[in-house]
């Protein structure tokens, strides 16, 4: 089974803003690009990160071969109940997904 993190040269997450975060996937190359794109199942993805799939904002961007998915944060960035500041583990949770 392909995965994920296989395919692309890097995956990774931050904050964008308090109340949103981004991952961005960085394809590496055309083909590459094509098969994320059409393998990444928006649904899928909202499912594991347990949002409504309207809430997820995705962007493929075939010129620089990079899909950025966009999402509200699970909790406002640094009140007490935010476990991860910067929004930077978020990336791992897509890395072992099939494509």
């Amino acid at each position: 089974m392909t995965t994920l993190g296989d395919i692309a040269t890097k995956v990774r997450s931050k904050n964008a803003g308090p109340f949103w975060l981004t991952v961005d996937i960085f394809c590496g190359t055309e083909r590459a690009f094509q098969e994320i794109s059409q393998g990444l199942q928006t649904s899928e993805v909202a499912r594991i990160f347990q949002i409504e799939p309207t809430n997820l904002k995705r962007f493929d961007i075939p010129d620089l071969a990079v899909i950025k998915l966009s999402m509200p944060r699970p909790q406002v960035q640094g009140t007490a109940a935010d476990r991860d500041m910067h929004g930077a583990s978020f990336a791992n949770l897509l890395v072992e997904m099939p494509i």
